[in-house]
């Protein structure tokens, strides 16, 4: 797996405990990550091992831990919009005819 740093990664699985990514590190109980929360990769450390920044705090987790967020994600979009297709050509100014 190539991660790099930035990269949006999500936790594929429960921990057992979490590792901080302080200049101390602590073990620090699993809950303050959930299974499926989308963290920032902060830093790459050897080992395969990244710093992750989710929204609890910065843990060291192993690749294997960690998937890649694809950039097929759709971006947020007014649901009003996707109701009604042709809302988005009437309100163009382009695409007004005087």
């Amino acid at each position: 797996m190539s991660v790099s740093i930035g990269d949006q990664v999500r936790l594929v699985r429960p921990q057992t405990f979490l590792k901080t990514a302080d200049p101390m590190p602590m073990l620090r109980p699993p809950d303050l990550v959930a299974h499926g929360e989308i963290g920032r990769v902060m830093a790459l450390l050897p080992a395969e091992t990244a710093a992750v920044r989710f929204a609890r705090g910065t843990f060291l987790l192993s690749f294997t831990q960690l998937a890649v967020v694809g950039d097929g994600l759709e971006p947020a979009h007014d649901p009003d919009e996707s109701s009604n297709p042709g809302m988005s050509a009437e309100l163009d100014p382009s695409s007004e005819s005087n």
